[in-house]
């Protein structure tokens, strides 16, 4: 049977980096693509990239839609534009893209259950392509985004099998490897391996500025000896924590706890690597990043 992304128009609402993406794949792959943005110089632009079909700034512009993903910040997600509820075509499956899915999951299934006229709750399918760089905005949206990165749903119970399937065919056929698993699985990894990371970078790149502009220190010594120095090493650690504030701060207070865990964990670790330090423990150390050295690759 013909995928849903290949029988009716697809919509997409928001065009930065995960909407643009999919806009250029989708389109490349032969969909029409029918985009929703807030922003008439944002719609202006977008058309400019091609980056759909048919872009307005009017919420009608979903009418007929099959499928419908809403690429939006965490922030618009959780409390919608009631005017983009109301254009909700109700038979189609719609599905996010955001980073955090259990609050997503609530919110929705809330929102779906309180407007007639919408899609049933069944119809809404929660998931999350891993898959970024750090650009944002309507210039960041690229081909090829999805191509062997996961491409996470966190499917209910009561989610109709149907929707399930085509929001997998739509990832499968933009190269995305995909996962099921539950909401609150999915909202601890991404905090361990995705949240974490943005507050790690961001902690190191402030000790880095603050160890360097020590009191007393000459110019060639401190603050601008750290920046000539750092190199491919520290920008590939770090390239998380200097990117969207935005976007890390809304992952922050979407994924709270679990963030919150995630921290608790790696001051233990740090604590530890510390005390061998202090401690002279060159054995122990060595033998510590020899577990890091093994366990990397599982991880990539």
């Amino acid at each position: 049977m013909t995928p849903l992304w290949q029988r009716e128009p697809v919509g997409v609402v928001g065009l930065g980096l995960i909407g643009g993406s999919l806009g250029l794949d989708l389109m490349a792959a032969g969909a029409q693509v029918r985009a929703l943005v807030h922003r008439p110089a944002t719609a202006e632009r977008a058309r400019e990239r091609g980056l759909a079909s048919e872009i307005s700034t009017d919420p009608t512009v979903l009418a007929g839609c099959g499928l419908v993903l809403l690429a939006l910040p965490l922030d618009r997600l959780l409390e919608p534009d009631p005017a983009l509820l109301a254009a909700l075509p109700a038979a189609a499956v719609i599905t996010d893209v955001g980073s955090v899915k259990g609050p997503v999951l609530r919110r929705w299934r809330q929102l779906l259950a309180a407007n007639s006229g919408v899609p049933a709750a069944s119809r809404f399918v929660a998931s999350h392509p891993m898959a970024g760089t750090a650009r944002a905005g309507v210039e960041a949206g690229e081909r090829g985004l999805f191509r062997g990165r996961p491409w996470v749903a966190t499917p209910e119970p009561d989610t109709d099998p149907t929707a399930l399937e085509a929001v997998r065919e739509l990832a499968q056929a933009l190269g995305a490897r995909w996962l099921c698993c539950d909401a609150e699985a999915h909202d601890r990894a991404v905090a361990l391996i995705s949240h974490l990371p943005v507050l790690v970078g961001a902690a190191l790149l402030q000790a880095a500025d603050a160890g360097g502009g020590e009191a007393g220190a000459a110019p060639e010594e401190g603050a601008g000896l750290v920046r000539a120095l750092a190199s491919s090493g520290f920008a590939d650690t770090t390239r998380v924590g200097g990117g969207n504030p935005e976007l890390g701060m809304l992952m922050a207070r979407a994924n709270r706890e679990a963030l919150l865990e995630a921290l608790a964990h790696y001051r233990r670790s740090l604590v530890g690597l510390e005390a061998m330090v202090r401690q002279e423990d060159w054995g122990g150390l060595e033998q510590s990043l020899v577990l890091s050295q093994q366990l990397r690759p599982d991880f990539l």
